[in-house]
């Protein structure tokens, strides 16, 4: 029998309209950011996905910081100090001095909670939970310095997520994340366009 719970629901329209605002380019894209992944705080501790939930909490930060790079950048530029347009910081390609470095980074988040997760805790999924933990944090790391590249990193993130969830038999999330790769498809190419311009 199919059951989803309300938590899981609003957690997904609130990604949805997340996403969508970052693929437009819009500051607001960090507040339902924070509600979406707080919703998911409670969805992953009920899953046993602690690194997903962890995740989730070390996001409502990382969403905090995005907001705060992006709002900052534009009101340091003399722009109206509106949440609802598009921050002035430009969309750039990541240098190449960061890719090894996110690489290395990533790897060892991922290494660190993996070995956490299986010497403390009872998860269901400890390689492809630490593995896609740590892909995240480089993903949104990426996304609030606006490289273009994080859309890439997101969607071999979320594709491997479909795989995840569809395990845990989470299918509205499942069907979150592939509409996420969608998207993921969508926001680079607006973010290539908008560069191009």
């Amino acid at each position: 029998m199919l059951q989803i719970s309300w938590t899981e629901v609003l957690g997904s329209l609130t990604g949805l309209v997340s996403v969508w605002l970052t693929v437009r380019n819009k500051v607001w894209c960090w507040f339902w950011g924070i509600m979406s992944v707080s919703l998911y705080v409670v969805v992953f501790w009920t899953e046993r996905l602690y690194a997903d939930m962890g995740l989730q909490l070390v996001f409502i930060v990382m969403n905090a910081y995005g907001w705060y790079e992006w709002q900052q950048r534009h009101t340091t530029t003399g722009n109206v100090d509106n949440f609802s347009q598009s921050p002035s910081r430009s969309i750039t390609r990541i240098p190449h001095k960061y890719v090894l470095i996110s690489l290395a980074c990533g790897a060892g988040i991922a290494i660190a909670l993996l070995f956490f997760l299986q010497r403390f805790t009872d998860a269901v999924a400890p390689e492809m939970d630490s593995a896609l933990t740590a892909t995240s944090l480089v993903a949104l790391w990426m996304q609030a310095k606006r490289y273009r590249e994080h859309w890439l990193v997101w969607l071999v993130a979320d594709i491997a997520y479909v795989g995840l969830f569809v395990s845990r038999q989470l299918w509205l999330t499942s069907a979150l994340y592939l509409v996420f790769c969608g998207m993921a498809l969508l926001g680079w190419r607006e973010w290539t366009k908008e560069m191009a311009e």
